[in-house]
């Protein structure tokens, strides 16, 4: 699946108009804590991580994070590794991976860049850019960091590009920070953590994080049915 992968994130990378498709998602639905634009959001990268290798029998996985219930923002949510740029980061995918080299012990020499998803504005006030890497799972290791991040995890890429997996929650206006019913998305899935082997846990997968996967759904369902009737005309 990986090969598969490789060449539609070429295509995707190479071609300006490869694929034809449109976001669903790019801010949160509820409201922001401050007039938020683009320009004055708070950048900040994630590195959506493809695990796996070529050799594997089964296909790719998704690298996430649960977060340390004492964080400032985000405290105990699941997240792609990741974090606010800093002022040496020169790119939004140096920043993705310097954050997940911080966050879990990856190391950069592992992550091959294959592309971005569009940025995706929090309503805490941040512009993320979802950063899309493959990551080698021969030459993969995972450490923590423990003010940060509880436990790590990965979801099959399978699991979360199902659509029958995508529900669609509700949070009412009574139990709402802002007052007002707020929609979203959210993919719980039940496995193991990286850091307890044979424990298997609940991991509710929400908010900006569900949809920037529901973004990449929509971006490989339409670069995969475009290639594959690109290539039976051809």
């Amino acid at each position: 699946m990986f090969s598969s992968l490789e060449i539609l994130f070429g295509r995707i990378e190479s071609e300006s108009d490869f694929p034809l498709w449109t976001p669903e998602l790019l801010r949160d639905r509820r409201r922001p804590v401050r007039p938020l634009t683009p320009e004055t959001a708070t950048p900040a990268s994630v590195l959506i991580a493809l695990l796996g290798s070529d050799s594997a029998e089964q296909g790719p996985s998704v690298i996430l994070t649960k977060r340390t219930q004492d964080l400032s923002t985000h405290a105990g949510q699941v997240s792609f590794p990741g974090g606010r740029a800093e002022s040496t980061d020169a790119t939004a995918e140096q920043t993705a991976i310097r954050e997940a080299s911080e966050e879990i012990g990856l190391d950069p020499a592992a992550v091959r860049v294959w592309g971005r998803l569009p940025d995706y504005l929090t309503a805490t006030g941040f512009r993320i850019a979802p950063v899309i890497a493959r990551v080698d799972a021969q030459a993969a290791a995972f450490a923590r960091d423990q003010r940060e991040v509880e436990e790590i995890f990965h979801v099959p890429l399978s699991f979360l590009m199902n659509p029958a997996n995508h529900q669609v929650r509700l949070l009412p206006a009574e139990r709402s920070p802002t007052g007002e019913l707020i929609r979203f998305y959210a993919m719980p899935f039940r496995g193991e953590a990286l850091t307890s082997p044979g424990q298997i846990q609940e991991f509710f997968i929400w908010g900006a994080t569900a949809s920037m996967l529901r973004n990449l759904y929509h971006l490989l369902w339409a670069a995969w049915n475009q290639h594959r009737g690109l290539a039976v005309q051809g």
